[in-house]
C-alpha cells in the first residue's frame, strides 16, 4: 500500500481507543491508552520484491510477530510478539488492508491482527486470528497515524539487503527517531492518514491541508 512506502514510523489505534505498544520486556505485544511513548511506535520497513507486505520493527529492534503458539488453550486467536529473526520469516510480514478509513493488517497466511477485550487475560491482548472467527470486525480495525515520513519514499537497492543488514532511510526530522532511551513525549508529531491530513502539535495548534 502507497501510504505505508511513504512512512518512516507509524502508531496505530484500536477501537479500544488504545494503542499498539511493545512491552518492555522486549518480547510481549499489548494495547496501551498512552500513545506518545517509545513503545507505541513502530518503524515500516518493506519487504524486499513485494510492494504491498511490510515489517514493522518496535523502539526494541524487534520486529511484530505472528507466532504459532496459541494465546489459550482451546482458544482460536494466536500471540502475536516483537521476535528478532535471524533470516527472512514470513511470520514479521503483514499486509495492509484498507477497508473505508480503517486499516487492517493480514499475515501472510491469512489471519488479522487482532485487539482484545473483556477480562482478564484477555483486556489489553494482542492476537492474530481468523477474520471469520472474530466476533467483531472493529476488534481487527485500526486508525494509522503516521509518526514520521521519509523524505524519500522509494524503494531503493538498500531494501534488498538481508534484514539484519539494512540500514534506515534517512528521515525530515531526526528529532523523532527511534531510540529505546528517548523520551518522546516532550515533543510529537502526529500527520495523520491521507483521508484526514493534518499536523498536531502537543500545544492543541492545529493545521489543515487541503
Amino acid at each position: 500500500m502507497e501510504f505505508f512506502q511513504k512512512a518512516k514510523a507509524i502508531r496505530m489505534r484500536n477501537s479500544h481507543n488504545k494503542y499498539l505498544s511493545a512491552d518492555d520486556d522486549g518480547e510481549t505485544v499489548t494495547q496501551n491508552r498512552n500513545g506518545s511513548t517509545k513503545n507505541a511506535q513502530w518503524t515500516v520497513e518493506p519487504v524486499p520484491d513485494s510492494y504491498t507486505v511490510i515489517r514493522l520493527k518496535s523502539c526494541y529492534g524487534k520486529y511484530l510477530t505472528a507466532s504459532n503458539e496459541r494465546f489459550l488453550l482451546g482458544g482460536t486467536g494466536k500471540k502475536v510478539v516483537q521476535l528478532k529473526p535471524s533470516g527472512p520469516d514470513s511470520s514479521v510480514e503483514w499486509e495492509p488492508v484498507r477497508e473505508a478509513s480503517k486499516i487492517k493488517l493480514k499475515t501472510r497466511y491469512g489471519n488479522y491482527l487482532k485487539a482484545n477485550g473483556g477480562l482478564p487475560p484477555w483486556r489489553n491482548s494482542v492476537t492474530h486470528d481468523n477474520l471469520h472467527l472474530s466476533a467483531t470486525h472493529d476488534s481487527i480495525s485500526w486508525d494509522v497515524d503516521v509518526v514520521e515520513f521519509l523524505i524519500n519514499p522509494q524503494v531503493t537497492a538498500e531494501t534488498e539487503q538481508p534484514l539484519e543488514h539494512r540500514r534506515t532511510s534517512h528521515s525530515r526530522t531526526s528529532s523523532l527517531s527511534l531510540r529505546c532511551d528517548q523520551n518522546v513525549s516532550s515533543f510529537f508529531i502526529i500527520i495523520k492518514t491521507p483521508l484526514t491530513i493534518g499536523l498536531n502539535y502537543n500545544l492543541d495548534t492545529s493545521f489543515d491541508f487541503d
